[in-house]
C-alpha cells in the first residue's frame, strides 16, 4: 500500500490522519517554489558581486593563447553584451551556490510520500549525483584551457581573433556540462539495476560495447584533436562503468539469496501436515459438571406398580 503524504506535525490537532487534500498538494508546492526561487534570486544579486572573479576564470584560457603571440579577444556585438554577460554569469553563481537550498525544497515536498527505505536511496543517490557531478565538472575545467589553446593555435600570428563573447561562455559551459553528465552514467545504470531493470552480469558481458559507446562519446564531446585527450578523459568513465558493475552483481546476488530464503520459508511452510479433527480440551479448561440424578419415581419413562386406566371403548 503506498505511503500517504501526511501534513506536518503542527496541523495535526486539526487534522489527526495527517492526509493532504489535491488543495493542500498545490498550495505546498507553490510555498516551496516560492523559497527556492526567492533563494535563487538572492543568490544571484549576492553572486553578482562575484561575477567579475567568474569571467576572469572562465576567459583564462585566453590569456594562454595571447602568450604564443596571437590577438584573440572577446567581441560585444550590442550594447547590452556585457551587461547580458555579467547576469547570465550571476545567474549561474546563484544557481549553484544556493542548490543545497532549493534541493532540500524539493526533498522536503517528497519525502512525506516516501517510505524510510525510499528515503535512504533518495538520501544516496542524492549525494552521489553531487559528487559524480562535480567531479566531471572539475575534469572539465581542468581540460578547458588545453581545449582552447589547441584549437586557437590554427589562427595565424599575422591576424586578430574576436571571438563572440555568446558563442564563448557556451561553449565553455557546454563543456562542462558534457563531463559533469558524462560521469553520471555510471550512476543511471546501478539505479536500472536497483529497479531490476538490468542485470549486472548482463553488464558486465556487454563491456566492450560500453567501452566503445564511452571513447566514442567522448570522441564527440571532446573539442581536442589529439587521441591522448580522449584517452584520459574516457578512463575515468569506464573506472565508473566496472565500478557500477561490481555493485551491480553485489546487489544481485544479496537479492538472489533473499528469493533463496524466502522460498525456503514458503516451502517449509507449505509442508508442515496441518492438524486434522477436533483437537482436545486442554486440562486447565473447566469441565461441565454433571446435572444431579433424579429419583427413579420421577425419571421420565420410568414405570409404576399401578396400571394407566384403559381408554374407553367406541
Amino acid at each position: 500500500m503506498p505511503h500517504m503524504p501526511k501534513v506536518s506535525k503542527a496541523n495535526r490537532k486539526t487534522n489527526p490522519e495527517g492526509v493532504m487534500s489535491i488543495g493542500d498538494h498545490l498550495r505546498e508546492l507553490r510555498n516551496r517554489l516560492l523559497i527556492a526561487v526567492g533563494a535563487i534570486l538572492v543568490g544571484a544579486v549576492v553572486g553578482y558581486f562575484f561575477s567579475t572573479q567568474a569571467i576572469n576564470l572562465l576567459q583564462s584560457p585566453l590569456e594562454a593563447v595571447r602568450a604564443t603571440g596571437r590577438t584573440v579577444n572577446l567581441n560585444f556585438d550590442t550594447l547590452t553584451g556585457a551587461f547580458d554577460l555579467r547576469l547570465r554569469v550571476s545567474l549561474w553563481l546563484g544557481l549553484l551556490g544556493t542548490s543545497p537550498i532549493w534541493i532540500y525544497q524539493l526533498w522536503a515536498y517528497m519525502a512525506p510520500g516516501m517510505t524510510r527505505k525510499e528515503k535512504r536511496y533518495a538520501w544516496g543517490y542524492g549525494i552521489a549525483s553531487v559528487l559524480l557531478f562535480a567531479s566531471g565538472v572539475a575534469l572539465g575545467i581542468l581540460i578547458m584551457p588545453h581545449a582552447v589553446l589547441i584549437l586557437m593555435v590554427f589562427l595565424p600570428t599575422t591576424t586578430s581573433g574576436l571571438l563572440q563573447y555568446s558563442y564563448y561562455f557556451s561553449f565553455v559551459m557546454r563543456l562542462l556540462l558534457v563531463f559533469g553528465i558524462a560521469f553520471l552514467l555510471p550512476e543511471l545504470l546501478v539505479a536500472l539495476n536497483q529497479l531490476g531493470i538490468l542485470k549486472g552480469r548482463t553488464m558486465l558481458k556487454g563491456w566492450r560495447w560500453a567501452v566503445v559507446f564511452i571513447f566514442a562519446f567522448m570522441a564527440v564531446a571532446n573539442p581536442l584533436p589529439d587521441p591522448w585527450s580522449m584517452i584520459l578523459m574516457a578512463l575515468p568513465i569506464c573506472g565508473l562503468y566496472f565500478g557500477a558493475c561490481w555493485l551491480s552483481i553485489r546487489h544481485d546476488k544479496r537479492q538472489e539469496k533473499k528469493r533463496a530464503r524466502l522460498d525456503a520459508e514458503l516451502d517449509a511452510a507449505l509442508s508442515t501436515p496441518k492438524p486434522t479433527g477436533v483437537s482436545a480440551l486442554p486440562a486447565s479448561t473447566p469441565q461441565t459438571q454433571a446435572a444431579p440424578a433424579l429419583p427413579a419415581a420421577e425419571q421420565p419413562g420410568a414405570t409404576t406398580g399401578e396400571l394407566p386406566p384403559a381408554e374407553p371403548q367406541a
